[in-house]
């Protein structure tokens, strides 16, 4: 049985939430360099509530970028279960987790302006060098995912690095949607082999 999590606590995760979005907002329309002073007027909330959730600028940067990487492994996560749902096998295949992030990297296309402005976001605060150690530490995580997903740990990169860079790219571009499907069947289908990609075949 699920405990209730008391008011106090639910008020203060419901404030940080709102923090995160209005400094999304801010940080988008400003860059990084926003002022604290704005992100809490359009979060509703005095300057010292925002400091006692996020005691500096950085804090507040790192925080952002957690809840974005954070919400990519959620998305992960569902495409792990959509996939097993409909085929269970897929529960113990080799390269499972490694398709379940080419899908999820993918399923952000379909969310057009939304998913260019998280991207855009990323961008702007990952420079920051009181972020890069948050990505840096997320890409080592995913790294060691990845080595026991039953995938020669180069194919699984290739894979998922190919996943990233085309995404980014076709965010910007006019590239019909059916091209996109077939983008993500071509990095889909390098999974279903698991030992090195063959440069001469």
């Amino acid at each position: 049985m699920t405990r209730p999590v008391p008011g106090p606590q639910r008020d203060a995760e419901r404030t940080r939430a709102r923090l995160l979005e209005a400094a999304a907002a801010a940080i988008g329309e400003k860059g990084p360099e926003v002022s604290l002073d704005l992100v809490a007027r359009r979060a509703g909330v005095s300057k010292g509530g925002l400091l006692h959730h996020f005691p500096s600028r950085d804090a507040l940067l790192e925080a952002l970028m957690r809840h974005l990487l954070a919400a990519f492994d959620t998305s992960v996560e569902r495409e792990l279960e959509r996939a097993q749902a409909e085929d269970p096998t897929e529960a113990d295949a080799p390269g499972r987790l490694t398709r379940a992030y080419v899908r999820a990297v993918f399923a952000d296309l379909a969310e057009g302006d939304r998913a260019r402005e998280q991207i855009t976001l990323m961008g702007m605060i990952g420079a920051s060098e009181a972020v890069s150690h948050v990505l840096r530490t997320d890409d080592e995580s995913w790294r060691s995912r990845v080595a026991g997903d039953g995938l020669e740990p180069l194919r699984a990169e290739l894979v998922m690095k190919a996943a990233d860079g085309l995404t980014a790219s076709l965010m910007w571009s006019r590239t019909p949607a059916r091209e996109h499907v077939e983008l993500r069947d071509l990095l889909l289908a390098l999974t279903r082999s698991t030992g090195p990609v063959d440069p001469s075949a």
